[in-house]
Parts: structure tokens; C-alpha cells; sequence
């Protein structure tokens, strides 16, 4: 078989990070074996290791400045998370284009208030904005990705009742999901008696209450109020403790303060209603990743109307971004064609597609299966490989992409592949798996355009 040729632009020195930014190597408890990746349920989408210490530390970058029209609360929200966050360094492959930056993100912050200033805007447009990422400081991430997802029409003047609809819903799901079963009994005990004094009033009885087989609390009934209560308790217990690690090095989702425990009981709110309302899907461990950077983007609003029902908002906008991904959270397809196993397979066919040296020496050379990194990658949708503030600009183009966005994560995971193809090249099983499981930092502005040059290529 004659071997295909590498092209010449995946060969330029600009694709590929410099050995300096190599990571210190994982000791064996951070990761499942490689023999194993799929043991047990809880274990499928396990958070990675912080490797703050693992990474230099440089000077956060300069935000751009919003406009004077807009509050400058969200300008220190984003200073904040950079704070916060583990601050990543950047591959030498970015250095040249690093110049350019502040001048693109200024004319692509004009350009986005300009279309969402609109009577109509104009989706199209607004997806070719925002496609190389939201700049910082623009205040309008928020308004943006409501748009993306679809839960705010692209007609401005439907945007005031329709918020009002949704967020009159959502206060009825946690009146009716988030209720004590106790209290429960009690409302059906206020209305019984109350018929029962009519009658009673009339016949010269004592009025009394009955409790009926399906609310007393050693019921197994399955209309039984307690036996569902009891059965959505170990769900519960799990989503506690998942939001409870949620972010530990990030001060807006963590700790002991007001904010912090505010936050995270909006979180444990939204995760127990969607775990009710979607019985085929329940809650998975992982969830509360993928929740993380709507509700902080959303809370962080600088309008305070919507900032204060950020719970609400980021609920639906949840909902909707799980749509597309829902069967990879269930273990029952994962080897049916809408399965996690299936998306995978993409990936792998994306990189022979594009490096086919590459995908030979990962998957029959090392023999490294890209499910030994890549469920991560694509199920938490690169949150837990990347720092929180270079994971929403990620997002910024995922959510751009009308067709949904999951072509756009496979050609963005092929990209880091593509980014790091010299150490991979270099290295066995043990190096290239441990380099893959840990990500270096990387120019997230540099991999989103490698990822839109994949898909021009692909086009062709």
C-alpha cells in the first residue's frame, strides 16, 4: 500500500508545540489504567486532577475594556475568574500572532454590539462573529449564548415575555420537584380537611385526616410520594457531592461564603429538577462540569434583572445544550451508533483524514485508543483540559456552530492532536498516553483557528 503523503502544512514548525511546555508525568493514581478506562459507572467521567502546580505561571492577559455604555461589573468578573482559574502559559507556535490580538478582539467587540444592538439580528451573522471566540470585557457573553442555544428569539422585542414564561415554568418545576414530601402530605391534609369540615359541620362529626396508602412514608407503591422521594435520595446524594467539588480553585463556586453556597445550591437545584424531569437520563457524574460555565456566565450577567434569575435561565439553556449530547450519558448506547463509542470512532476518522502518520503511530504503532482520552475530551466537552476562562472561549465557538456542537468538538479535538503530532511521533504508549491525558497548555486562539482550517480542508 503506498503510504499516503503528509501535507505540507501540517509539517510547518507552527503546528506543533516546543518540548518546553511538557508536563510533569501523572503518577499512576491520577489516572484508571489504559486496559481499563470503562470500569464502573461513577468512574466514566472522573474529574482531573488540578496541575496548577504543574504549569508555569505567567501575567494573566489584558482585557479589552468595554464600552462606557456598558457596567463595569463584568469587566471584574472576568478579571476575577482569571484569578481565580489556573492562568495557563502559551505554546511558542503563537508567539507571532500574539501581536494581533488585542486589535481583532477590540473590531469583533464593535461588530457584536452592532448586530445584538439589532431590532432583528441576524443569527447568521452573529455565529460568524463569535466563531474565534467572545472577546473579554464585552459584557454580552450571556446575551450571546442565549441566542446560540436558542433560548431567546433573534426577534428582541419577544425577549421580555418570553423570559417571563420561562422563568414563571421553572419557578412551578421547583415548587413541584424540590418539595419535602412532608409538606407535600400536609398541602393534601389542608385540602381534606377543609372538605371534610363542610361535611362534618352539617352531620354534627369531628372532622379528621386520613392518610392514604400512597403518602405514608413506608409506602412501595410507585405512585407513592415517599417511595419516589427515597429513591431520588442516592441521586441527590451524588449531585451533593459533585457540586460540592465543582471548581475547588475558583472562589465563585467554592468555599464558605454567601456567593459560594448561593451558587452551589443553584446548582444542586437545577441538576435535581433536570434529574426528575428526565427520568431516561437521570444524573451522571460530570454534569455539574458541563453546568459549570453556563450558570457562572449567566450569573455574571451585567444586567441585574437577568443576573438574578440566572438560575432559571441556565436550567433551559441546559437542557437545550444536553439535547445534543444526551445519549453519551447513557451507558446503554454506548456502543449504538449514537453513542460515545460512535463519536470516538469520528474522531479517529477525522485524524486519518487529515494526518494519517499520525493516527498510524497513535493507533497501531503505540496502540493508544483514543478512548483512553478522548471520552473525557469529548463528554465534558474540554472543560476539564483546559483552564475555566479558556474553556468559555472555547465554548463561544462550539455553541457558533448551527449544525450543533459536535462536529466542531471532534474538528477541535483533532486540532490538539494535531498541535502536540511531534511529541506524539516521539513518544510510546506510556508518554503519548500520559501527554494526552494531562494536555499542555496551548494558545486557545491559535487551536480554535487550526480546528477552522480542518474544517475549510474538509470542505474541499
Amino acid at each position: 500500500m503506498v503510504k499516503k503523503r503528509v501535507p505540507d502544512w501540517l509539517n510547518n514548525s507552527m503546528w506543533s508545540s516546543t518540548t518546553a511546555t511538557a508536563t510533569t508525568p501523572l503518577s499512576p493514581s491520577h489516572h484508571p489504567p489504559p486496559s481499563s478506562p470503562f470500569t464502573e459507572e461513577n468512574d466514566r467521567l472522573r474529574r482531573r486532577p488540578t496541575a496548577a502546580a504543574q504549569q508555569p505561571k505567567v501575567d494573566p492577559p489584558v482585557n479589552v475594556p468595554p464600552p462606557p455604555s456598558l457596567s463595569k461589573r463584568q469587566q471584574q468578573d472576568d478579571q476575577k475568574v482569571t484569578a481565580n482559574s489556573n492562568v495557563t502559559d502559551v505554546t511558542d507556535n503563537s508567539d507571532a500572532q500574539s501581536g494581533t490580538h488585542s486589535a481583532e478582539d477590540i473590531s469583533r467587540q464593535a461588530q457584536l454590539l452592532i448586530e445584538l444592538s439589532r431590532k432583528v439580528i441576524n443569527m447568521n451573522e452573529l455565529r460568524r462573529i463569535v466563531c474565534q471566540g467572545i472577546p473579554d470585557g464585552s459584557g454580552v457573553r450571556s446575551t450571546v449564548w442565549k441566542l446560540l442555544l436558542g433560548y431567546l428569539p433573534p426577534d428582541r422585542s419577544l425577549w421580555p415575555a418570553e423570559l417571563a414564561k420561562k422563568r414563571t415554568q421553572h419557578k412551578k418545576f421547583k415548587d413541584e420537584l424540590l418539595m419535602n414530601p412532608s409538606e407535600i402530605s400536609r398541602r393534601l391534609d389542608r385540602s381534606t380537611i377543609c372538605d371534610d369540615e363542610a361535611k362534618c359541620e352539617s352531620s354534627g362529626m369531628l372532622s379528621r385526616s386520613e392518610i392514604t396508602h400512597g403518602e405514608h412514608p413506608l409506602s412501595l407503591g410507585k405512585s407513592s410520594i415517599w417511595n419516589k422521594y427515597f429513591q431520588d435520595s442516592e441521586i441527590i446524594e451524588q449531585i451533593d457531592r459533585d457540586v460540592k467539588r465543582t471548581h475547588p480553585d475558583i472562589a465563585f463556586f467554592s468555599g464558605d461564603t454567601p456567593l459560594a453556597k448561593s451558587n452551589q445550591e443553584a446548582l444542586r437545584n437545577i441538576l435535581i429538577v433536570f434529574a426528575k424531569l428526565n427520568p431516561g437520563v437521570r444524573y451522571v457524574q460530570g454534569m455539574n462540569e458541563l453546568l459549570a460555565p453556563i450558570y457562572y456566565t449567566f450569573r455574571n450577567d451585567p444586567d441585574e434583572d437577568n443576573a438574578a434569575f440566572a438560575e432559571a435561565d441556565t436550567f433551559f439553556c441546559f437542557v437545550e445544550l444536553l439535547s445534543g449530547f444526551r445519549d453519551h450519558f447513557c451507558q446503554q448506547l454506548d456502543n449504538s451508533v449514537v453513542g460515545i463509542r460512535s463519536t470516538i470512532t469520528k474522531l479517529s476518522q477525522l485524524l486519518k483524514q487529515h494526518d494519517e502518520e499520525l493516527w498510524r503511530h497513535l493507533e497501531v504503532t503505540t496502540k493508544v485508543n483514543p478512548q483512553f482520552y478522548a471520552f473525557r475530551w469529548i463528554t465534558l466537552l474540554l472543560t476539564q483540559e483546559f483552564s475555566f476562562t479558556d474553556s468559555l472561549h472555547i465554548w463561544d465557538t462550539l455553541l457558533s456552530d448551527p449544525e450543533g456542537p459536535q462536529d466542531t468538538l471532534l474538528r477541535v479535538c483533532c486540532a490538539m492532536l494535531i498541535l502536540v503530532r511531534r511529541r506524539l511521533l516521539a513518544g510510546d504508549f506510556t508518554a503519548n498516553l500520559k501527554l494526552l491525558q494531562n494536555y499542555p497548555a496551548t494558545n486557545i486562539s491559535h487551536l480554535l483557528y487550526v480546528a477552522s482550517k480542518l474544517c475549510t480542508r474538509s470542505s474541499v
